[in-house]
């Protein structure tokens, strides 16, 4: 199906942070590599996800969401920075996936949930920006999180720890690695009125 088709479909557009691996996408170690991404536009056949990298159509893939659990997919049409991914599940699955996309609806339009706004962390609405290392070169990558402190990443290009970079114009080092990613802490702390204009950003040769 292609992303115009989905868009006609009905759905919920709802916003949850999850994990995926490719296949053929292997660590140092031999290991299978595993990214963050966010759903942007689901219902009990097919999700619309942001990603760091994209996979290419009809790669199956695996995908774990804290609100769904885990899915086989099989990616049937590409953005730009994600994809359109078709669930295999069963029946019942399905029944109980529409429930629960109607719940997360109804919480989204609660007005009572604003606790966002004086949450350590946060999620942008900007999923994408770029690193940029000490020799100039720069990456594309996926904003897990941020705060005022520093920012969590998920990226093709994996840094050792205590790489000095920049993610947008904020300058850090990575302090810790983890399973999707890795997290970055900022030299200073930033404003939080600034943050997501300073961190999303192009790379300097792109907007000359």
């Amino acid at each position: 199906m292609s992303v115009a088709e989905f868009l006609r479909q009905r759905a919920v557009d709802v916003t949850v942070s999850g994990s995926y691996s490719l296949p053929r996408w292997y660590d140092c170690e031999g290991k299978l590599r595993s990214f963050a991404c966010r759903t942007k536009r689901v219902s009990p056949f097919r999700m619309i996800v942001d990603v760091p990298v994209v996979g290419k159509v009809g790669e199956r893939l695996t995908s774990y969401f804290q609100d769904f659990g885990e899915f086989q997919c099989t990616i049937s049409a590409t953005l730009k920075s994600g994809f359109l991914m078709e669930l295999d599940m069963t029946r019942a699955r399905r029944a109980w996936m529409s429930e629960k996309l109607t719940w997360l609806e109804k919480k989204q339009k609660d007005a009572s949930v604003q606790e966002l706004r004086n949450d350590a962390r946060f999620v942008p609405q900007v999923s994408h920006t770029f690193l940029t290392l000490a020799n100039g070169s720069s990456h594309p990558c996926f904003i897990i999180d941020v705060s005022t402190a520093g920012v969590a990443i998920s990226c093709e290009y994996d840094p050792p720890l205590g790489t000095p970079l920049a993610v947008g114009v904020c300058v850090g080092r990575v302090i810790r690695k983890f399973e999707h990613g890795f997290a970055v802490k900022f030299a200073e702390k930033q404003s939080r009125d600034d943050l997501v204009r300073l961190i999303v950003r192009t790379p300097l040769l792109q907007s000359a």
